[in-house]
């Protein structure tokens, strides 16, 4: 029998894992579209320095999803204030939400997702939004099984 998914606070010792897969993030939408999506040198020690900032942030939401001993995903949000330039009042901005490969379609996004929503919620956020790649059709369908709606459609140009 497959062990249960367990979504928790991230903790420094997370961070090694956590860091491997933002950066597995990072490069999959670099591949996808290297022109919009930056990818640089030490992106794994970046990340994990980053997330380790952001631990003790109580604007910030930072989750590990575990299946036994394994690390197999995590979530990045935090409470954002009104932004006028987006036209967005204040709500919860999900970031980065990732699972391994070897354990996708197996519950872990939604687990993440279902914690995420909880603690932007305790934390008085109205509304969560979160930006995701055009070319990822699969991350589109998870968000909209779960209550997502489209709103905006980025577009970029090069300029010479």
């Amino acid at each position: 029998m497959e062990e249960p998914v367990v979504v928790k606070s991230m903790r420094v010792e997370d961070l090694d894992d956590v860091g491997r897969m933002a950066a597995a993030l990072v490069r999959y939408h670099n591949d996808v579209d290297p022109k919009r999506f930056l990818l640089v040198e030490g992106v794994e020690r970046g990340y994990k320095r980053y997330f380790e900032s952001q631990l003790a942030d109580t604007a910030t939401v930072l989750l590990v999803a575990t299946r036994g001993e394994q690390r197999v995903g995590y979530a990045y949000a935090r409470v954002e204030p009104r932004d006028w330039n987006a036209l967005l009042d204040a709500h919860g901005a999900l970031h980065d939400i990732y699972v391994e490969a070897g354990a996708r379609r197996g519950g872990v996004a939604t687990a993440l997702l279902d914690e995420v929503r909880s603690r932007l919620r305790a934390a008085g956020a109205p509304r969560m939004v979160l930006m995701t790649a055009v070319q990822n059709e699969a991350a589109q369908r998870l968000f909209e099984r779960h209550g997502f709606r489209r709103t905006m459609l980025e577009m970029t140009e090069e300029l010479p």
